[in-house]
């Protein structure tokens, strides 16, 4: 409440589809149309969309978010946190993500005698065929599961339709067709991913057209 600081790294979208990031400073520049409404993402947490034609500036458009403490009412429900969640499930199955494949290890020669020594333990779970199979599988089910709780975390059904206005069944539909690979989601910016989302809706849109003039 007492300070003003500038962000880097904001991506700034419109209506109309085009975009682009603040720079280390805050500033940036973006066309738009006249009937086009802008909004800014930081970190997957979106603002609402602000109509061009309401901005008295265009050319300095500030946005900020002011939050009055001392008018807040109480709340005690924590709202769900997907570092958090990923962290604590990381250390409650730590066995598992932590698991590698034994392979056989060689101890230190005693000092009063010859030759090496071999780790027992180790020469044991080598031959654990069964059980190292069930932990690698295990192992890479919580990989499998933590990507694709990532990827929900950003491709969520509130940001899709601030995008393409889908609702009901074709949400549905494409939430599930056209759901981003983990590799991509882990690398895009805020910017990019929204992108990914317009140009998907734009395929989606063309591939509905061709199957109504069939």
């Amino acid at each position: 409440m007492s300070r003003r600081l500038t962000l880097g790294g904001v991506s700034v979208m419109s209506t109309s589809g085009s975009g682009t990031v603040t720079d280390s400073l805050g500033n940036y520049s973006i066309i738009v149309r006249e009937t086009d409404s802008i909004w800014f993402s930081y970190l997957n947490k979106p603002t609402p969309k602000f109509a061009v034609g309401a901005i008295v500036n265009t050319s300095s458009f500030e946005v900020a978010l002011h939050v009055p403490v001392t008018e807040l009412k109480e709340v005690r429900v924590m709202p769900r946190d997907y570092r958090f969640d990923s962290t604590q499930n990381r250390l409650d199955y730590a066995k598992g993500f932590n698991f590698q494949k034994p392979g056989l290890a060689i101890n230190n020669p005693p000092s009063s005698g010859f030759g090496v020594g071999l780790d027992l333990d180790q020469l044991i779970n080598m031959f654990s065929f069964k059980k190292n199979r069930r932990m690698l599988a295990f192992q890479q089910r919580l990989i499998q599961e933590e990507q694709d709780k990532y990827v929900e975390h950003r491709f969520t059904k509130p940001f899709v339709k601030k995008i393409t206005g889908l609702t009901g069944s074709e949400m549905d539909f494409f939430m599930k067709n056209y759901r981003p690979s983990y590799e991509f989601t882990v690398s895009s910016s805020d910017y990019e991913f929204a992108e990914y989302i317009k140009l998907a809706w734009q395929l989606y849109e063309k591939r509905k057209k061709e199957r109504w003039q069939r």
